[in-house]
């Protein structure tokens, strides 16, 4: 190739006069300006900024990318050049396809940008050169990068490789419950088409999977538009076997790579609102602005119940019907559709799909249009028409937030009462929200507050043990016990739940302080009467472990002793017993499960 002296460089210019290049940071330097030059790390390799570039994005190695590009010694003799070509060049970044330098400066730049990099001899050709370049010469390249392809390694493996053609909108991606409408082509390698999806698309749950496995690895990684082509090997696609000879698949021989072309066309978010897959809400149409209806919130719905069968047997706001109007949390409506209406925004059409469970259970209902057979699962087709968020703490004044606490407990003692220990402890909680710590309460409203406070801990700690919630139990009664360290109540709850949780350690101490302060209380001295109980038959037990282990070391020893010729009397089992439970007596080991639950129905067990 005959050589010229001659760059490119001073023909390409700065389009739009500005002069510094936002956002771009190398090695946590500062944007670069135009015809600034600066090293890139400490390999020799440097960048000259010739022109900016578009956005913020850049590639990274293993993506594809289409340059323009001349290269020439540092005396400025070009040896190669894509432009003399009028054909841009496509780079696998990190192949090193030209010289493994330049790849590490792309990856620096954006769409449309120009730059110059110098690169150093073992960034280049090296020792042994090449035709137009000297060995250990040192080359520049002037780069404009035209667009990048960015592609992904899915799996980590190579198994499937995707290469991004229409970059998609927003940021969400589908999960593994969500409802996904895809248009696909999938051929072999030698351009054979075995399957194409209609022209409206095909949706599929994407846990359910389609086609192969594939299929739901990729899309879970693509935005709703992008437009993506796949390179699936055979571990990803059908394997070993022979697939096809049906309507959706036409024949694939054994061990086929597959290329497909797939489009994300929209998908139908589904949430799990439950946190065990018994109630599901499909999006159907997404809502208006930010927030949801939350626990307490009034809200207006309307919606077709249907059963799985089509059976429809309860429609509200359609048809003629008035909406229905219930407060979320308050047991007014099935389970399943509170829980649900309590994740939607104004504006949002659901579909809920509610297991038997959180709807009417084993029993059959009688309901507008139909009869509900016992254990029904139900689906839900449901419109947020409108709600009135509960007010937050923050909302209110000082005597609002006391007056609404107020009411809060007195619901949580009604709930209590009736045996609905959960919803009751929601309501001590948000109480205890309404005048905590961080209200700011005048000097006359501190003694009203901290009563509050106190009582709805103590209140909640009732319901926690009686949960079996031991742990909530004791962090509830530490904090009562924060504010007063002489409360009998709290200690004779915690009491109770260190008891439970084989703390007889604890349980004894809070004990002890609990009638240290009143002597005469007479379900403390109970409560004490049980630990002692639980403590002797901890001591038993343990007494039984080392008996065993005794009877073990003396058999040992006695086996020792015969070698040696020398007899010496054996203890009786019970003797050894009895010693053990004597040493137990001094060092209880308090860390061996209780099998004894002790309830006590006192004054101090009920709410305040």
């Amino acid at each position: 190739m005959a050589s010229r002296k001659e760059t490119d460089v001073s023909d390409i210019e700065d389009g739009d006069g500005l002069e510094e290049e936002p956002g771009e940071v190398i090695d946590s330097a500062p944007p670069m300006k135009v015809g600034e030059e600066r090293p890139l790390g400490r390999t020799g390799l440097a960048k000259k900024l010739l022109r900016r570039g578009r956005g913020w994005e850049t590639p990274e190695l293993g993506d594809e990318a289409a340059v323009h590009f001349v290269a020439t010694l540092t005396d400025g003799t070009r040896f190669d050049s894509s432009r003399d070509r009028d054909e841009p060049l496509t780079l696998k970044l990190g192949q090193g396809q030209l010289v493994s330098g330049l790849d590490h400066g792309i990856i620096t730049m954006k769409e449309g940008e120009c730059a110059l990099f110098t690169v150093p001899p073992e960034l280049g050709y090296g020792a042994v050169g090449r035709q137009g370049v000297p060995p250990n010469a040192a080359v520049r390249f002037e780069v404009e990068l035209i667009s990048w392809i960015r592609v992904v390694d899915i799996c980590k493996d190579g198994g499937i490789v995707k290469k991004i053609l229409v970059k998609g909108e927003r940021n969400e991606q589908p999960s593994d419950l969500d409802e996904v409408l895809v248009k696909y082509r999938v051929a072999l390698p030698d351009g054979t088409i075995i399957a194409e999806a209609p022209e409206e698309g095909f949706e599929f749950y994407v846990k359910d999977g389609h086609l192969c496995p594939a299929f739901s690895k990729a899309v879970m990684t693509m935005k709703k538009g992008e437009r993506v082509k796949l390179l699936i090997q055979p571990q990803y696609a059908f394997g070993d076997k022979k697939f096809g000879n049906s309507d959706q698949l036409h024949n694939v021989p054994p061990n086929s790579i597959l290329d497909v072309d797939l489009e994300l066309v929209s998908f139908k978010p589904v949430i799990d609102v439950t946190g065990d897959g018994k109630v599901l809400k499909k999006i159907l149409k997404e809502g208006e602005g930010a927030f949801t209806a939350n626990e307490g919130a009034a809200v207006t719905i309307s919606y077709a119940a249907r059963l799985e069968d089509g059976t429809v047997f309860e429609k509200k706001g359609l048809d003629g019907e008035q909406p229905l109007n219930f407060v979320t949390d308050e047991e007014q409506v099935i389970a399943g559709l509170d829980r649900a209406s309590a994740t939607m925004k104004k504006g949002e059409l659901a579909m809920v799909t509610i297991n038997h469970e959180y709807g009417f259970g084993s029993v059959e209902v009688e309901q507008d249009l139909a009869i509900v057979p016992p254990c029904s699962d139900l689906i839900y087709e449901v419109e947020m028409l409108d709600f009135i968020k509960e007010r937050a703490p923050w909302e209110m004044n000082n005597s609002e937030r006391i007056e609404e606490a107020g009411r809060k407990k007195e619901e949580g003692n009604l709930l209590f009462k009736a045996g609905k220990l959960r919803r009751a402890g929601k309501k001590y909680d948000k109480a205890a929200d309404y005048v905590g710590e961080d209200g700011s309460f005048g000097d006359d409203e501190q003694k009203l507050v901290k009563a509050l406070r106190v009582a709805c801990w103590l209140n909640a700690a009732a319901c926690s043990l009686k949960l079996n919630n031991f742990q909530e139990a004791i962090r509830l009664c530490s904090k009562v016990l924060d504010y007063e360290f002489y409360n009998v109540k709290a200690l004779y709850r915690r009491a109770q739940a260190y008891m439970e949780t084989a703390d007889l350690v604890s349980a004894e101490l809070d004990i002890r302080k609990a009638l240290d302060i009143d002597p005469v209380n007479r379900e403390v001295k109970m409560l004490e009467r049980s630990l002692k109980q639980l403590q002797a038959e901890s001591n038993r037990r343990d007494a039984k472990v080392y008996s065993n282990m005794f009877a073990w070391m003396t058999k040992d020893t006695s086996k020792s002793n015969k070698k040696l010729k020398v007899e010496k009397p054996e203890k009786s089992k019970d003797e050894e017993e009895n010693m053990a439970a004597m040493d137990m007596e001094k060092t209880a080991d308090s860390s061996v499960p209780v099998e004894t639950r002790t309830v006590v129905d006192s004054t101090l067990n009920t709410f305040s």
